[in-house]
């Protein structure tokens, strides 16, 4: 754990996790794709074989996976399948500055799970930092997983809508640069973005050098300050 932030509980480093590697209430999750977790992975984590985006049912024709969250009776079965139960403490890492780490964290707080943290460095700082490795899958554990999904994480379209040009709401859009512009459609059916949003790249709020940490609570303030992103605003994010 460490006092550089506002919220310090989220985050775990690589001391912490190492020393709890065979606490039996501790789920770690590769949130690489499989073939990368089969190659080498933490010791103890379980991979996801079948990925935390996927696609909506009401929309089989969408031409993009990522934007969908799985729906309660299947998050419940994948989560039990990869032995986290109502109980269990998560972690979890990925080799992309915590990107699908941070995503998986949400998912399993917009599931009424709070105790989810994320490995600040992930993969990469892991390693080189010499920590356990292994290529082996964890043993499986009964669980139970019941869904209580949190709406007020989300934020339905007709609710962004009515938000657009509000004083009190900044849509803070943290794509990259060339989604942003409208260069990168990423297979979209139109590129653009939400007028009057702000424009912050996520890979601003991570460090620059090889191990991608998520910055100090001091540095995040700064660049949200310094682009108009502050405190007293409805944050709408995307």
């Amino acid at each position: 754990m460490t006092s550089e932030y506002a919220n310090p509980d989220i985050l775990v480093d690589g001391e912490w996790l190492e020393s709890h590697l065979d606490d039996p209430n501790i789920r770690i999750v590769d949130c690489d794709m499989f073939d990368s977790y089969q190659r080498a992975h933490i010791k103890g984590a379980v991979g996801i074989k079948v990925h935390h985006y996927i696609k909506h049912p009401k929309y089989p024709d969408s031409p993009t996976d990522y934007p969908w969250v799985a729906e309660p009776d299947v998050a419940k079965q994948l989560f039990q399948d990869m032995g986290i139960g109502d109980e269990t403490t998560v972690v979890s890492y990925d080799s992309n500055g915590s990107l699908w780490a941070a995503r998986f964290w949400w998912v399993l707080n917009y599931y009424g799970h709070s105790n989810a943290k994320v490995l600040n460095g992930g993969w990469k700082k892991w390693f080189s930092e010499g920590r356990l490795i292994s290529i082996e899958p964890p043993e499986s554990v009964e669980v139970t997983f019941n869904p209580r999904v949190n709406t007020d994480l989300i934020c339905t379209l007709d609710y962004g809508k009515s938000k657009i040009s509000n004083k009190d709401t900044i849509f803070l859009d943290v794509r990259s640069d060339g989604e942003w512009e409208g260069t990168n459609s990423r297979g979209n059916r139109k590129s653009g973005r939400v007028p009057g949003a702000i424009h912050l790249e996520w890979t601003n709020f991570i460090t620059r050098d090889s191990h991608h940490t998520i910055k100090t609570s001091d540095e995040l303030h700064e660049i949200l300050q310094s682009a108009g992103v502050t405190p007293e605003k409805e944050i709408i994010t995307y």
